[in-house]
């Protein structure tokens, strides 16, 4: 024994259980998540898991998730696949740059193009 602490070690393989990847359909790091309804007992859940719950009451990226929580991206995809699982947030694909456009803001560009 060399007499260093291997906590941060212990503690993130307490919190995926040693798991290195979420369980169910994977998703990348522009992923968006979002609180499911009301979060349970706070006494049920690890710290992680209930600051995830509080900074994603409003959509929040994945890799923002990550940054919050100052943990590797791998560690937060399994904690959030764990809160998905138990329906304890949503985690959607963002939307194609083309769709978040309004055909509104297409018509008002052309107009201004069309003015010059």
């Amino acid at each position: 024994m060399t007499g260093e602490d291997p906590g941060p070690l212990i503690r993130l393989y307490g919190l995926t259980g040693g798991r290195a990847r979420p369980q169910g359909e994977s998703f990348d790091l522009m992923a968006i998540v979002v609180t499911a309804g009301d979060s349970p007992q706070s006494g049920d859940l690890l710290p992680e898991h209930r600051a995830v719950l509080s900074l994603c009451r409003r959509p929040t990226p994945v890799a923002d998730v990550a940054a919050h929580l100052r943990l590797p991206i791998n560690i937060t995809r399994v904690i959030l696949g764990d809160l998905r699982r138990d329906g304890l947030v949503s985690i959607e694909r963002p939307r194609p740059v083309a769709q978040t456009i309004d055909e509104r803001i297409y018509r008002e560009v052309l107009d201004g193009l069309r003015s010059l």
